[in-house]
């Protein structure tokens, strides 16, 4: 049986209106990349814990495929949480990935054994 599955490769990176200030101690094009379950900083990055607690809900859904009409294939921007800085966070899908269900997890799937 085959088990496998793919997930989206995302790249999450600040966007800032020019001339406007981040506050989140990050700089314009700063961003990670998230390939299944794991996140990929550059070195000598970081990033905010409270920028990344803003995208967090939203990075399973986006690396799903998703109906061309749904929202989520779409929008992109994640505001920033405080209110008084301008950055966003942009998800990019950047590539595919298959994984097995069978390497991932504990639970087999239904009728397989």
């Amino acid at each position: 049986m085959d088990d496998t599955f793919t997930l989206y490769d995302l790249k999450v990176e600040v966007v800032c209106p020019p001339g406007k200030k981040i506050y989140c101690g990050a700089k314009e094009g700063d961003h990670f990349i998230l390939r299944g379950e794991m996140l990929h900083l550059p070195n000598d990055q970081g990033f905010s814990i409270y920028s990344l607690a803003a995208v967090l809900p939203l990075l399973a859904a986006k690396q799903r495929v998703s109906h061309a009409n749904d929202w989520m294939s779409s929008d992109a921007l994640v505001a920033c949480p405080d209110p008084n800085c301008a950055s966003q966070l942009r998800i990019t899908r950047i590539g595919r990935r298959q994984f097995s269900h069978a390497e991932t997890t504990a639970v087999p799937l239904p009728g397989s054994g």
